[in-house]
């Protein structure tokens, strides 16, 4: 089928603007900068990808500017002439090239699966073995701001019926302070949404058991990812002592981190972000560790485009392990609409889309608009 053949990657680079400023313990920003890789076959049909950070290269290395870079100089050349449907072919010569660049590759490995399922004519979830569900609930992530600005943003979102609960970004105060913040903010929610918290791993073991057990007094529902990534031990420290669930995201990348984390019971919920972990089939393979072990899963965001969203929204969706929901919130925080067709938001969460590949189209106007020059 010389119609599947690669003949051509491109990479673009838009620059995003945010509805307000999204803030983490270590970085903030007002815009998204995303990469957008777009892999044409022989038969006409181009399939779209996409590579995004939160926030930049703060939390994993990379940035769109590497990502652009790795993908033009060392990917497009193993894919050229190449068909689409090779994937596993494909992604063992990609990891001979560069050994890496999870979110590089994350971008490259979703446009492959695009532009396959768009030459069957089938959704991406039908490669990934169908959907369990066609939605998923969505969780509004906030910064770092003050109590009063979180609950006033958190109550206007709960007008919209679009979202029943509330992750909290934690670890650019004091601790004892991000705990009376977050302790306010709970209690003035308390009864009408549900509170969760990121520390984005900037606390060690002895701050986490020492704060920690107050905000599960609270009320709040889920700390995640409280030390850094590599520290297992306190992971399953800190999940031990707490009687509510920790979740890994900075520990968890691969499905060899999956095992780990399981083996060691250092996390009782798994963030599974397709973009950090090379893409849609390595999301999948953490998700069936998860699985095996009893582990819920929750579809966590790097704030992507609806491109992303879209592609981790089909990850989640074919997952029966996919208890906790998601975070998939980012096309809302997003001022601008990048698709000719909105994906669709209400009270039952996130809704898979229609058609083959991703089921969206980027809007060639919005393109050229937001263009990095």
């Amino acid at each position: 089928m010389s119609e599947m053949r690669i003949d051509r990657v491109e990479t673009v680079i838009v620059d995003i603007p945010l509805r307000r400023a999204h803030r983490f313990a270590r970085a903030g920003m007002s815009a998204q900068p995303v990469l957008y890789v777009f892999v044409r076959t022989a038969g006409g049909v181009t399939g779209v990808g996409e590579g995004v950070v939160p926030g930049g290269p703060w939390w994993g290395g990379e940035s769109v500017e590497t990502m652009q870079l790795i993908v033009e100089r060392y990917l497009a050349p193993v894919l050229l002439g190449r068909r689409v449907d090779e994937i596993p072919a494909l992604l063992g010569d990609m990891t001979d090239v560069v050994a890496a660049n999870l979110f590089a590759k994350t971008a490259v490995e979703v446009a492959l699966h695009d532009a396959w399922a768009r030459h069957l004519g089938v959704p991406v979830h039908t490669l990934l073995g169908g959907p369990a569900r066609t939605s998923v609930p969505v969780t509004w992530a906030l910064g770092t701001e003050s109590a009063g600005t979180v609950v006033e943003e958190a109550l206007a979102k709960l007008d919209t019926g679009l979202h029943t609960s509330f992750k909290l970004k934690m670890g650019a105060q004091a601790p004892a302070d991000d705990v009376d913040r977050i302790v306010t903010v709970t209690e003035k929610l308390a009864g009408v949404a549900g509170v969760r918290v990121d520390i984005n791993a900037r606390w060690d073991r002895l701050t986490s058991l020492t704060h920690l057990p107050a905000l599960a007094e609270a009320g709040v529902e889920m700390i995640e990812q409280p030390v850094p990534g590599h520290d297992l031990d306190a992971m399953a420290a800190i999940s031990a002592a707490l009687s509510i669930p920790v979740m890994a995201d900075e520990s968890l990348r691969t499905p060899a981190d999956a095992l780990r984390l399981v083996s060691s019971r250092a996390a009782g919920i798994f963030a599974v972000k397709t973009t950090k972990s090379g893409g849609l089939r390595a999301s999948r393979a953490i998700a069936e560790v998860a699985a095996a072990a009893g582990v819920p899963c929750y579809a966590a965001t790097s704030i992507e485009s609806p491109v992303g969203t879209a592609a981790s929204l089909h990850a989640a969706c074919t997952s029966p392990a996919s208890g906790w929901g998601s975070e998939l919130f980012g096309p809302l925080l997003l001022a601008e609409e990048m698709l000719v067709d909105p994906l669709v938001y209400d009270a039952d969460g996130l809704h898979l889309p229609d058609g083959p590949g991703l089921g969206v189209e980027l809007d060639p106007a919005q393109i050229r608009a937001f263009r990095r020059k």
